[in-house]
């Protein structure tokens, strides 16, 4: 139960810090004026409704696939498949994954069942270090070649594929999407996971410090 319940608040951490960007619309919206982007002919309204419709389309809210006013290719709309498909597994994962590790948590205070602690330290410790760890290195390489992490990441999760490599002509959605967007989005997941892993292992030292006191 003590492993069940790491991998269950690490990936509950994981998936929420993902899921906050791909919900909060207003994050993309003071990308607007911030970058300038009304000035590629389009209002900020219509710009919204463009980012709208594809974000609705990612998170399967709607089945076919558009972009406001924009044009679209089949090759630039068979990425946001792709990416549809990350986007509702996140999703999908994040609202079993904290359901899951409540119910964990209640039946084992209703049942007063006391979580092994490995090394001293609980599940929430371990799962804080392991992915605080693991992303911390990750921000860090990222960091200093935000361009190739940019490449690499798409390697690693469109596999085999190009259509992430869109041509502003044919789909001008890409340019109301700028590299730095995504630099952005990132930084906010860091730290958010970042901020929650430190939530989990200050929770643990606290926990043991009262278990300390008591016995």
């Amino acid at each position: 139960m003590s492993l069940l319940c790491a991998l269950l608040a690490a990936l509950t951490v994981l998936t929420g810090a993902i899921a906050v960007p791909i919900l909060c619309r207003p994050f993309y919206y003071a990308h607007v004026d911030g970058y300038h982007l009304t000035d590629y002919g389009l209002t900020r309204e219509e710009i919204h409704t463009a980012y709208n419709e594809m974000m609705d389309y990612c998170t399967g809210r709607r089945e076919d696939f558009s972009a406001g006013v924009l044009p679209f290719s089949p090759s630039g709309a068979s990425h946001f498949e792709d990416v549809r498909g990350l986007f509702l597994l996140d999703l999908r994962l994040f609202f079993l994954c904290l359901p899951l590790l409540a119910l964990l948590l209640g039946v084992c205070r209703w049942k007063k069942l006391v979580l092994h602690r490995f090394r001293g330290r609980g599940p929430g410790f371990w799962a804080a270090a392991g992915l605080g760890g693991t992303f911390a290195a990750a921000g860090l390489l990222a960091a200093l070649d935000f361009d190739r992490a940019f490449v690499v990441f798409h390697h690693l999760f469109f596999p085999g594929k190009e259509n992430w490599i869109f041509d502003y002509r044919t789909d001008p959605i890409i340019l109301l999407l700028p590299q730095d967007f995504f630099r952005n989005c990132a930084v906010l997941i860091l730290g958010l996971l970042l901020a929650w892993c430190a939530v989990l292992i200050a929770a643990d030292f606290r926990m043991g410090r009262t278990e300390q006191k008591d016995s």
